[in-house]
């Protein structure tokens, strides 16, 4: 089985890189995607509760990011988003994102 550093490995480290597809999509609307280290770790961390393995991270940034993604368009004053360990724990509570916090300046 995989540990929990290889699942941060894998979201991190190969050229085409989870991390790096949703950068890329951020970048698209002029937006900087960050992740912090700890948003990672619980990513990986939920990942491997729920069963899922490498194939759930996928599953589990898209849901986080969806409802952001969507919103970016219509917000340009949003330039730098970074995802917490918060923002995995709760991506599945109804209520935007935007809502719950302010995005980072």
């Amino acid at each position: 089985p995989l540990s929990e550093g290889d699942m941060v490995r894998i979201l991190t480290e190969p050229r085409n890189a989870l991390v790096r597809q949703f950068q890329r999509l951020f970048e698209l609307d002029d937006v900087t995607l960050e992740f912090t280290d700890e948003a990672l770790l619980v990513a990986a961390r939920e990942a491997m509760r729920s069963n899922m393995g490498a194939r759930g991270l996928r599953t589990i940034l898209e849901e986080t990011l969806n409802e952001v993604m969507f919103e970016l368009p219509s917000n340009p004053e949003i330039q730098r988003w970074v995802v917490t360990a918060e923002d995995i724990l709760q991506r599945s509570t109804p209520g935007s994102a935007l809502q719950r916090r302010r995005p980072a300046a």
